[in-house]
């Protein structure tokens, strides 16, 4: 009988599971504010104080070594995949959201990062927007990038796989996927200190 009334019309399903659908995007809208508010609670400090600071003091390795977490996430096309599916090269995978703006203000250079490095890394932004599709549809048009493809976990299942400190959030894994370093906040992808780092 609960499956019933569970799968029938809306105007007969019983309120609680408007109220499991309603839990849930309440827990997502809680989970990415506090990756918002996260470099603030951690360090005391907001992330642009950190901006002075040479990019290589900067990288976390308090978790090299760690595979990159199973978490699936998707292309605009419905395809899903992991990080394992792009092992064979090193990885960076930066998650990002379009109400972030320091992580807007450094996709162009991740574009062209990608661009520059395609032979040698995988560059994966994945998105962490409650609104989905719609919300990157609205930033991402057709042609603004050159390289680099949205990917979408809109229930901020990765930043909570491996503990992300805010975004925007970078990680770069080895060719077996398993974590070098990661930074919080947004890079010069394109400057030397980044390139160094990438080595």
């Amino acid at each position: 009988m609960s499956r019933i009334t569970a799968a029938g019309p809306p105007s007969k399903r019983p309120p609680h599971n408007e109220l499991d659908v309603s839990l849930r995007i309440l827990a997502s809208a809680v989970l990415l504010a506090a990756l918002a508010l996260a470099p603030l609670a951690v360090t005391g400090k907001p992330a642009a104080s950190q901006a002075g600071r040479p990019l290589a003091a900067k990288l976390d390795r308090s978790r090299a070594g760690t595979l990159a977490p199973p978490v699936k996430f998707t292309t605009r096309d419905g395809d899903a995949a992991t990080v394992a599916n792009f092992r064979g090269k090193p990885v960076l995978v930066n998650l990002w959201a379009t109400w972030c703006a320091p992580c807007i203000a450094e996709l162009p250079d991740l574009d062209e990062l990608a661009e520059n490095r395609r032979a040698s890394l995988t560059v994966l932004t994945i998105s962490q927007d409650l609104g989905g599709w719609r919300a990157i549809d609205k930033f991402w048009t057709t042609g603004k990038f050159e390289r680099i493809v949205p990917r979408l976990d809109a229930q901020g299942n990765y930043a909570q796989a491996v503990g992300a400190a805010g975004l925007p959030v970078s990680i770069l894994y080895d060719a077996k996927g398993r974590e070098v370093w990661r930074i919080n906040g947004p890079v010069k992808w394109t400057s030397a200190e980044a390139a160094a780092a990438l080595r």
